[in-house]
């Protein structure tokens, strides 16, 4: 169970409204997440979310696909079970396979692993690692 209701359109602020509006426009679709649903409460928080998450999840240098499985790798090192759901079902729709999917989750489960390692042992970063240094 959610901290806050999810507001439906029928419950949101109109401000809160228009950024559904523009999320479904967006995603081409009438369905609008929990996620924003929550945030619905703070419209000018729902508004600034919406319009960095637009920003950066636009394409760009990085293909659409690659975000995503970043944002599943961030989510799934954060804890957040949301985020590695949706983002996991975004990537499916941005053309994720089975195999890309089992190997992103080796390559997390490596990264997690050895950041322990580093972490416990308290390894000195080599010098041609460190842009400082260079």
């Amino acid at each position: 169970m959610g901290t806050v209701p999810l507001l439906s359109d029928s419950e949101a602020p109109p401000e809160s409204l228009a950024v559904f509006d523009e999320i479904r426009e967006a995603r081409g679709t009438d369905y609008v997440n929990n996620f924003w649903r929550a945030l619905a409460h703070d419209p000018a928080l729902l508004r600034a979310t919406w319009e960095r998450a637009a920003h950066v999840m636009a394409p760009g240098a990085l293909h659409p696909l690659v975000k995503e499985l970043i944002y599943i790798a961030v989510s799934t090192a954060n804890g957040c079970a949301y985020c590695v759901h949706s983002h996991t079902s975004a990537a499916r729709a941005k053309g994720m396979t089975p195999d890309q999917h089992a190997e992103l989750l080796a390559v997390i489960a490596m990264a997690s692993q050895t950041n322990a390692l580093a972490t416990a042992l308290a390894v000195p970063v080599d010098d041609r690692f460190d842009e400082a240094q260079l």
